[in-house]
């Protein structure tokens, strides 16, 4: 298990994160970078070689996961990293708890956009619309189409939450 410190690292760097996300929808590569170097160390300094393979771990984990949902387009390369900086941090177990959570809560908030823009049925329609027309012409095409005109917001919206409720239920 590790220590409060640990988690107190990782909460800074999310607020930051949470921070320039909000303000101009991009997690900056130097903030990842920062985020993921002082993990390992903190990790390497704490645990010594095991600290540094729990770290190397947790970062594969939380980075190989998100990159799957960058490839779908679910989320930008930013959240990648990040995920990778939550890994490096505390772990896999915590990073699929705060992934899990923060799926959740993005599901929630988007859901919450949709109702509160009134878009949902026409949304629904659409998206209907879209994987009919794949089917019967047996193209990605329609969906493509659809893609472009996905719902967006800053996923850190639903992170910071999901790492809270994750650390609650981890701990």
């Amino acid at each position: 298990m590790i220590g409060i410190w640990a988690y107190i690292g990782c909460g800074l760097f999310l607020v930051a994160a949470f921070a320039t996300d909000v303000r101009s929808r991009k997690i900056p590569n130097r903030l990842n970078l920062m985020f993921v170097l002082s993990g390992l160390l903190f990790n390497g300094v704490v645990g010594g070689w095991e600290g540094l393979l729990f770290a190397l771990k947790g970062g594969a984990v939380g980075f190989g996961v998100l990159f799957v949902l960058y490839v779908l387009g679910a989320v930008g390369a930013g959240d990648v990293k990040l995920f990778a900086g939550i890994g490096v941090w505390t772990g896999i177990g915590f990073t699929t708890q705060t992934l899990l959570y923060s799926i959740l809560f993005a599901g929630v908030i988007g859901l919450g956009i949709l109702i509160w823009r009134r878009q949902g049925v026409i949304r629904m329609r659409a998206l209907f619309g879209s994987l009919t027309a794949a089917f019967f012409t047996r193209s990605m095409g329609p969906i493509a189409v659809e893609r472009a005109r996905h719902l967006t917001f800053p996923f850190m919206w639903a992170v910071l939450p999901g790492a809270i409720a994750g650390y609650f239920y981890w701990i």
